[in-house]
C-alpha cells in the first residue's frame, strides 16, 4: 500500500478482465474450466498477483482467449495530484534512473528502461521480465524514477504506473547503449536502424480507421520481456492486446542493426465481428514536398517522415504512390491478393532536400512490411489526412482483409517489419527518385516532373518510352530525357484536369514494350 492509500496491485486485480489474465498466470494451461471460474470470481481487493510465475508463450494466447470471453474493462489507476494532470514539461521531469536499467551490468547487449504514466499516457501497463522461463513482475515506484522540481509535492511517494518501455543497445557504438525501440501509447511502437532518428510508427492493430463512428484504438495492456542469453543480438517481447472489440496475443523478435528487424506473430480473438480491421498498420507524417500543391511559406523544401507508399503486390508489380497533404481526408485502396510487401519509404536522403538542422528528416527510417504467408484477398489501404503543421501524424497504411474477422474465432497473421534506410527488396528496375508538381505554361494546366534512377535507366543507349494514363482530363507533352545529375532519366508531362475534382494518374517507363520501372501513382485533387 502506498503512502497515498492507493494499492496499484489491488486496483488492477479488481477488474474482471484482469482477473482472467491473472488466472492464466496462476493456473498456466492446466484447465480452461479453472480459468473461467477464476475469471467469474475475481480475487478480493488487496490480493496481490503472484511475485513469479512459470511462463510460456502459450500463456499469452490463453490470456487473450479468456479475456475475449469477458466484458471489456479499461485498466485504470487513480493517481493523486499533481500526477493525474501533468503537463508535457512536468512529465519529462520524471526520469528513469539509468543505473536501474533492466539487465544493467549483466554483460548483455540489451537493456530495458520503463516509462512512467503521466501526461498523455494515462493507462497503466503491466510489465513482466522473463528469466529462464520464470516471469517476475516489475513494480513501478520511486526507486526506478527520479522526480524533478517542476512537479513538487511529496513526489518520491508517488504511486507510479508504467506506460511502456524502451530498449537500449550498442546499435551505433560498441561502447554506448542507444535507444532503438519504443513501445508506448495504445499499441504504438517505433524503431530505428543504425544512425537514424525516430519518425514513422507501427501499431499492433488498427480498427475503423477513417470510418463513421470513429476509430477504435486497441492497446497493449501487458508485456512479457524475455531476458536474452549472453551473446544474443535479439530480444523477445510478448504483448497482450485489448480493446472493446478484440483481444490479441503478440510475439515480437527484435534484432537491431543497420536495419532493425522485427518478426511479428499475432493472433486476434474478436469479441465481435471486425468489418474494418487494419493488419500491420503504419503511421507517419507528411506536411509538404515538391510533389504537393499545398501553398505555404515554409523555408524548408520538404517536411515529411515518409515520402511515399511502396507496394510489391501479389502479381509482382512494384507500385510507388506519392504521398500528399490533401485539403480533405482521402482514402485509397490497392486491391491485391497475397501481397509480397508494402511500406512507407523515406527515399530522399540528402540534407538539402529538407534543410532542417533539428528534425533531420533525411535520417528518418523507412518501414517495410513483409508477410510471412499468404494473406489472401484484400487491399492495402492508404489514409491521407489534411494537417497544418508537422506535429500531427496524418498518414496511415495497412492491410485490410476482404472478409471481416468473425467473433469467437482465432485469426492469426505473421509478418516481418524492417526499419532502415531502404526497403529490403532487390530489384534491377527503375524507381522514382523525386516527384515535382508545378504550373504548366497553359492556363489551368499542371506540369509533372518525375526523376527515375536504377540500373534499368542508367547509361541506356536508347531512351525508354513513358506511358501516362489519367482517369479524367487530358495528358499532353510527354517527354523523356536523360538526367546526368542523378545518372537516370526525367519524365515530364502536362495535365489539364478539364474541370475534374480528382484525377488518378499512372505512369510507367517501358523499353521494347516491356516495363522497366515501378508504376508511379498520383492522386491529383483540385487546389
Amino acid at each position: 500500500m502506498s503512502k497515498d492509500g492507493i494499492d496499484r496491485r489491488s486496483a488492477l486485480a479488481t477488474a474482471l478482465s484482469w482477473a482472467a489474465v491473472m488466472a492464466v498466470a496462476r493456473y498456466g494451461l492446466s484447465s480452461e474450466l479453472a480459468l473461467a471460474q477464476d475469471a467469474a470470481t475475481p480475487p478480493p481487493p488487496g490480493t496481490p498477483p503472484p511475485v513469479a510465475i512459470k511462463f510460456t508463450k502459450d500463456i499469452v494466447q490463453s490470456a487473450a482467449k479468456v479475456l475475449s470471453e469477458t466484458e471489456f474493462t479499461r485498466p485504470k489507476i487513480d493517481l493523486p495530484d499533481p500526477f493525474k494532470a501533468l503537463s508535457y514539461d512536468q512529465y519529462r521531469d520524471i526520469r528513469f534512473r539509468g543505473e536501474r536499467a533492466i539487465w544493467r551490468g549483466q554483460k548483455l547487449d540489451l537493456e530495458i528502461q520503463p516509462f512512467p504514466m503521466g501526461w498523455l499516457y494515462d493507462m497503466p501497463v503491466q510489465m513482466w521480465i522473463v528469466t529462464d522461463g520464470v516471469a517476475n513482475e516489475l513494480v513501478a515506484d520511486g526507486s526506478l524514477f527520479s522526480i524533478g522540481p517542476l512537479i513538487g509535492g511529496n513526489s518520491q511517494a508517488a504511486p507510479f504506473g508504467f506506460s511502456g518501455f524502451r530498449v537500449h543497445g550498442p546499435i551505433n557504438r560498441a561502447d554506448y547503449f542507444d535507444e532503438f525501440v519504443v513501445f508506448q501509447g495504445a499499441s504504438y511502437l517505433r524503431a530505428v536502424g543504425r544512425g537514424e532518428g525516430y519518425g514513422v510508427s507501427a501499431r499492433g492493430l488498427a480498427l475503423n480507421t477513417a470510418r463513421a463512428g470513429g476509430e477504435e484504438f486497441p492497446f497493449f495492456r501487458t508485456f512479457w520481456i524475455e531476458k536474452p542469453v549472453p551473446g544474443a543480438a535479439s530480444v523477445v517481447v510478448h504483448a497482450l492486446l485489448d480493446s472493446p472489440s478484440t483481444t490479441g496475443a503478440y510475439r515480437f523478435v527484435i534484432q537491431p542493426g543497420e536495419s532493425t528487424v522485427m518478426d511479428v506473430e499475432m493472433t486476434l480473438y474478436p469479441r465481435k465481428a471486425l468489418p474494418h480491421v487494419g493488419i500491420a498498420p503504419l503511421t507517419s507524417m507528411f506536411l509538404h514536398s515538391p510533389a504537393d500543391q499545398r501553398p505555404g511559406a515554409d523555408f524548408r523544401p520538404a517536411v515529411h517522415d515518409s515520402e511515399g507508399l511502396a507496394i510489391w503486390n501479389g502479381s509482382g508489380e512494384r507500385l510507388w504512390r506519392q504521398l500528399v497533404n490533401p485539403t480533405i481526408l482521402q482514402t485509397s485502396a490497392f486491391i491485391d491478393k497475397d501481397p509480397k510487401g508494402f511500406g512507407l519509404w523515406q527515399r530522399d536522403r540528402s540534407f538539402a532536400a529538407y534543410e532542417d538542422l533539428e528534425a533531420r528528416y533525411e535520417k528518418r527510417p523507412s518501414i517495410w512490411v513483409e508477410p510471412k504467408s499468404g494473406w489472401g484477398d484484400g487491399v492495402v489501404e492508404l489514409i491521407e489526412i489534411p494537417v497544418q503543421d508537422e506535429i500531427h501524424d496524418n498518414i496511415v497504411a495497412y492491410w485490410k482483409p476482404s472478409r471481416q474477422l468473425e467473433a469467437g474465432t482465432a485469426h492469426s497473421f505473421a509478418y516481418r517489419l524492417h526499419w532502415g534506410e531502404h526497403i529490403p527488396v532487390a530489384w534491377s528496375g527503375a524507381r522514382v527518385a523525386k516527384t515535382r508538381v508545378g504550373q504548366a505554361k497553359k492556363p489551368e494546366t499542371f506540369l509533372f516532373v518525375i526523376d527515375l534512377i536504377g540500373a534499368a535507366v542508367e547509361d541506356v543507349r536508347d531512351l525508354p518510352v513513358a506511358e501516362v494514363a489519367a482517369t479524367a482530363g487530358t495528358i499532353a507533352n510527354i517527354v523523356v530525357q536523360r538526367n546526368a545529375q542523378i545518372a537516370g532519366i526525367r519524365v515530364s508531362f502536362d495535365l489539364n484536369p478539364g474541370g475534374a475534382e480528382i484525377v488518378e494518374l499512372r505512369m510507367m517507363v517501358k523499353a521494347h514494350e516491356q516495363p522497366i520501372s515501378e508504376s508511379w501513382l498520383y492522386r491529383w485533387t483540385k487546389p
